[in-house]
């Protein structure tokens, strides 16, 4: 018998830094979300990981003049990967909220299944994973 190896379906978009980006970057996913038949809370999870993880990107990586790059993997099994590449310095983690802030990354290791930072010259690949999401 032969194994059928099944592509991921891909979605991406890049952002300029600005503001209005975020809101657009959760706009672009709520529709690759509908058209790929997720739904459900999962699917407000992981808007709402896309818009701390873009605004991160924002506030974090992007140095002025330049973008991120909005990634959705959406595997056979159901897995949805994002990933926001950026390049900008810095190791991300989950820390303390301080004030007003510091609370994306917290909110993405609760909310997501995993989530990690990858290498990129420059900068870095921030992502997450969820199971099934419908």
């Amino acid at each position: 018998m032969d194994d059928v190896i099944q592509q991921p379906s891909l979605r991406e978009q890049f952002y300029r830094r600005e503001r209005r980006s975020v809101p657009a970057a959760r706009a672009f996913v709520r529709e690759a979300v509908a058209d790929w038949g997720l739904g459900g809370a999962r699917a407000d999870d992981v808007l709402l990981c896309v818009s701390e993880l873009a605004t991160n990107a924002l506030v974090h990586g992007v140095p002025p003049g330049r973008g991120y790059r909005l990634r959705l993997w959406l595997y056979g099994d159901g897995l949805l990967r994002v990933e926001v590449h950026d390049s900008g310095d810095g190791q991300p983690s989950v820390r303390e909220p301080d004030g007003e802030s510091g609370r994306g990354l917290m909110l993405v290791d609760a909310l997501a299944d995993k989530w990690g930072v990858g290498e990129r010259d420059p900068g870095k690949i921030v992502w997450c994973e969820f199971g099934a999401t419908s």
